[in-house]
């Protein structure tokens, strides 16, 4: 895997799966809506994404420590030509790491991945309420020209 100044990108191991929760934890919509990182569910989630060739969960690890992650899945469709498309998830940084361009690496590294695998467009969603997130994304280069919905079901 590549590796950005003192950062190594690489695919999560099943021991970063309790670091990745905390990631997924650590805001206003996160808190609310995880769980204890050792519960064998996430274990579970992992597997299953692990086994998927459509699917990637990365982590940015620093001097052994896991500092970001990301999920990344490859969606075939009919649209483009039946063009792939890649779908960036849960994209977390630790929050010491926060605003020193981390992210941007990430993503970065993401784009990169995705056309590595010929995919024709890279997609993501962020909830309404990441106002800062939905600045980050603008300033990359993305464009919010789709409006997304969810139903829970849980």
């Amino acid at each position: 895997m590549q590796q950005s100044p003192n950062v190594l990108f690489r695919p999560a191991r099943k021991g970063d799966v309790p670091a990745i929760v905390a990631m997924l934890a650590d805001d206003h919509l996160g808190a609310t809506r995880e769980g204890d990182p050792h519960d064998e569910r996430y274990l579970a989630a992992f597997e299953r994404v692990d086994a998927d060739p459509y699917d990637e969960l990365i982590v940015a690890e620093r001097d052994g420590e896991v500092v970001g992650t990301m999920q990344l899945s490859y969606l075939a469709g009919l649209s483009r030509l039946g063009a792939e498309r890649c779908q960036i998830e849960a994209v977390r940084v630790v929050a010491a790491m926060r605003g020193q361009g981390l992210g941007r690496r990430m993503i970065q590294w993401a784009v990169d991945r995705a056309r590595e695998r010929g995919c024709a467009i890279v997609q993501l969603t962020s909830d309404k309420s990441r106002t800062d997130a939905h600045r980050f994304y603008d300033a990359l280069g993305f464009k919010a020209s789709h409006v997304g919905y969810k139903l829970a079901l849980t």
